[in-house]
């Protein structure tokens, strides 16, 4: 009789257990993958998205303007001159609504 409720304990100890291992795994999705997932995706849609004459910023931090558009390169004039990127190497929009006066210089 000892031996069938030490059991019955033991086997509620790893169900809750394997319950909390679930949970941890479904707070993860949620706040760490599933954003991430979302922000690689909406990325992805930028550079399809982008055109002549927009200002980004590339993933090195480079700002400028946007000069010729190839399929898969893309020549940004900046102060120092045109450089020729990949279309992957845009990160973001440089605009008004996101950096303020500044973007407008």
């Amino acid at each position: 009789m000892i031996y069938t409720t030490f059991l019955a304990e033991q086997s509620q100890g790893s169900l809750s257990f394997f319950l909390m291992i679930g949970g941890m795994f479904i707070v993860m999705y949620f706040f760490m993958i599933r954003p991430q997932m979302k922000k690689a995706k909406d990325e992805k849609k930028f550079q399809a998205d982008i055109k002549v004459g927009d200002r980004v910023v590339t993933t090195a931090g480079i700002h400028g303007k946007i000069a010729q558009l190839t399929d898969t390169n893309v020549i940004i004039e900046t102060g120092a001159g045109k450089i020729t990127f990949e279309k992957s190497a845009i990160s973001r929009e440089f605009t008004s609504a996101r950096y303020g006066t500044e973007a407008t210089k």
